[in-house]
């Protein structure tokens, strides 16, 4: 077997443990009925870590599957459970690995943490605003008064924590990974990060652009 079969296996087992402990985090710690309809899991925290490791094309994957299991197992919100749970996985993960994995240094991390962190926030008010009445059946005129209250603080807390304890748990988990011989000394190619940084900017733009449209149908007052 090559050494690249093997690294390639390699980065594989350690992705599906990844993943693995975030759908067990996912049933586990979550915290529910936050505020009546929010829930707090630390999902985010253990994909982050792996699209520390291996870029933002693996942490979106891994968020897109632990979401999916979610949906068919502790949630009870269906398709848009699923919908509002990747988006705020997308954007925190998204957004902090590509910032990160161009160039691995603490401050990039903290960069891209707090990036990731805002762009979340943001794109969940936006979504709440837009899906919250459909899902609940309320008006509009709600969701906006929760908005200070309830939401902003919701997921200014969750990024927060899941940035902090990213931060916490990211260099011991990749000092066993190395030490274990499971991952390289420096992990990195040009390549990966081109294409990790196309994924990225055509989920958000693609994102950008549905959040608009949909802002615009609901003030058209067509949804």
């Amino acid at each position: 077997m090559t050494t690249k079969s093997t690294d390639k296996i390699k980065m594989l087992s350690i992705t599906a443990m990844l993943t693995a402990l975030a759908v067990a985090a996912d049933f586990f710690l979550r915290i529910p009925n936050i505020g009546g309809f929010l829930t707090y899991e630390p999902k985010d925290v253990i994909i982050t870590i792996g699209a520390f490791i291996y870029g933002p094309v693996i942490g979106l994957i891994m968020a897109l599957v632990t979401c999916l299991i979610e949906m068919v197992t502790v949630s009870s919100t269906g398709f848009i459970g699923l919908l509002m749970n990747f988006l705020a996985s997308a954007m925190f993960v998204g957004v902090a690995s590509v910032i990160y994995y161009r160039k691995k240094t603490m401050p990039r991390a903290i960069i891209g943490l707090g990036s990731g962190a805002a762009a979340m926030i943001a794109v969940m008010l936006l979504w709440n605003y837009i899906m919250t009445p459909i899902y609940m059946g309320a008006p509009r005129e709600m969701v906006v008064a929760l908005m200070l209250p309830l939401l902003l603080p919701f997921n200014a807390i969750k990024a927060g924590l899941n940035a902090a304890l990213v931060l916490f748990l990211y260099k011991p988990v990749v000092t066993a990974l190395r030490k274990s011989k499971l991952i390289p000394t420096r992990e990195s190619n040009d390549s990966a990060n081109k294409k990790g940084n196309t994924v990225i900017v055509a989920v958000v733009s693609a994102l950008a652009v549905a959040t608009m449209i949909l802002v615009l149908l609901i003030f058209a007052k067509i949804i």
